[in-house]
């Protein structure tokens, strides 16, 4: 069908506005309040870490960013919640890397974490303490490896909760000392780190926030940390790499959003958050909980590191057989 040349020309008119249009509705975005998810029980790290970040992106961009806190399903339910979520830039997700360890660990979820939720910016990363009970008797890392091969199953291994970064560390490190220790998960850090402290658990591979202040009082004694180099709080302790060639395990956090959110909004989420990132103040609360900012990166490079992230974790976890329960 032959449209009227006055039709027509409306017609064109009409398509040549619309990447104006939507240019125009990104920058103006954010317009109304934007929440960000958290999928983790509140006044933990994570929970701080999007305050944190809210407050300064509430700052910077005049509306209101407010944090609304979903735990459960170790971060699955918040993750699907924003990946059903509109893609309009109002519900973002404070991502972590529960949900690069979820994406193998699980097999069946109602979401992809891979295909449904788009790599904002990195805000942090946080190394893990393997520390013991102030009882046990191995002093140093050969010495806990020595320990526990000639007493297999003995030893009791204690987590935050399955699938998290403390029960995939101390996974990967079974797997790669050749030692065999059984896990036992809790509801979270404290009751672990509880039951760690009286002794009813012999070792725990815990994110510093909650590690440092219980070594730094002597109430568990670390071995070793997770990152390759020392830590600046823990001078003394050596990294589980020089020890475990090749060991390395990390916590990170950062900001994603649904799928098909527009490339304007992510960039607009993306220089506001680096920025953050060069802040003194902020870059102290963070270095406070025993993080450390993540480099600034465009999204497409913290997509990288996220799909690098993943990987990683699949070939451990397939290379385990470690399940979700």
């Amino acid at each position: 069908m032959k449209l009227p040349r006055r039709n027509f020309l409306q017609w064109a008119a009409c398509a040549a506005a619309l990447p104006a249009a939507e240019t125009a509705w990104a920058q103006a975005y954010p317009a109304r309040t934007v929440r960000i998810v958290v999928p983790v029980a509140p006044g933990g790290a994570n929970d701080v870490t999007a305050r944190l970040i809210g407050q300064w992106l509430s700052e910077k961009l005049s509306q209101q960013f407010v944090v609304e806190v979903r735990p459960g399903a170790t971060g699955n339910i918040a993750t699907e919640f924003v990946a059903r979520a509109a893609p309009d830039g109002y519900t973002l997700l404070l991502m972590n890397a529960q949900n690069t360890i979820n994406a193998t660990l699980y097999e069946k979820l109602g979401f992809d974490f891979a295909r449904d939720i788009t790599p904002v910016a990195g805000i942090d990363r946080v190394p893990l303490v393997m520390e013991v009970t102030p009882s046990f008797p191995a002093k140093t890392i050969p010495e806990f490896i020595a320990y526990a091969k000639a007493n297999p199953g003995k030893i009791n291994m204690a987590s935050a909760g399955i699938g998290g970064p403390q029960h995939a560390a101390g996974e990967l490190f079974k797997y790669m000392a050749g030692v065999d220790m059984v896990h036992v998960p809790y509801r979270g850090s404290t009751p672990a780190v509880t039951d760690l402290i009286s002794g009813q658990v012999q070792v725990m591979f815990d994110v510093t926030p909650t590690a440092l202040p219980q070594v730094k009082n002597g109430t568990t004694r670390a071995l070793g940390v997770s990152t390759v180099d020392r830590l600046p709080a823990l001078p003394d302790v050596p990294p589980i790499s020089e020890f475990v060639k090749g060991y390395e395990a990390v916590a990170w956090v950062g900001l994603g959003a649904p799928k098909g959110t527009p490339p304007e909004i992510v960039e607009t989420l993306n220089k506001q958050v680096n920025a953050a990132l060069l802040d003194a103040t902020i870059q102290k609360r963070l270095a406070d909980l025993g993080a450390t900012t993540l480099p600034q990166m465009p999204p497409a490079e913290f997509a990288k590191y996220v799909a690098d992230d993943v990987a990683k974790w699949a070939k451990m976890i397939k290379a385990t057989g470690m399940k979700p329960g």
